[in-house]
């Protein structure tokens, strides 16, 4: 079996993982074998958080609605409810920008729900 030489393919790998791991603090930005730790580390938690940072602007968005409709008399699942009864297609996302930023226009939206509701 022929000899195999690694060559710039090593090289290639490790300039790889030392360009990802450039900033951290010590040997993990210098050293291949502690370099490569982290930066696994590193991708795996980058995986998991682009998904709960869906999960946690949702809860944000809900408590600011949630607010915002008890301010105007409601709970927050009279609210929603009111929304869907009313065909009122707007998302969390909005709803809390509303509520956020334009009170008055999600105290229109809350009225038309609460008589929608009662």
């Amino acid at each position: 079996m022929p000899r195999v030489k690694r060559g710039f393919k090593k090289k290639n790998r490790r300039v790889k993982i030392l360009k990802l791991a450039k900033g951290d603090w010590g040997a993990r930005s210098s050293n291949y074998r502690t370099a490569k730790e982290a930066v696994e580390h590193a991708l795996m938690y980058a995986y998991r958080d682009r998904r709960a940072r869906k999960r946690d602007f949702r809860r944000l968005w809900i408590v600011r609605i949630k607010a915002a409709a008890q301010l105007n008399g409601l709970t927050y699942s009279r609210f929603i409810q009111g929304l869907k009864k009313l065909n009122i297609e707007l998302d969390r996302k909005v709803l809390a920008e509303l509520a956020a930023n334009q009170p008055q226009t999600f105290g229109r939206i809350a009225t038309k729900v609460k008589d929608a509701v009662a």
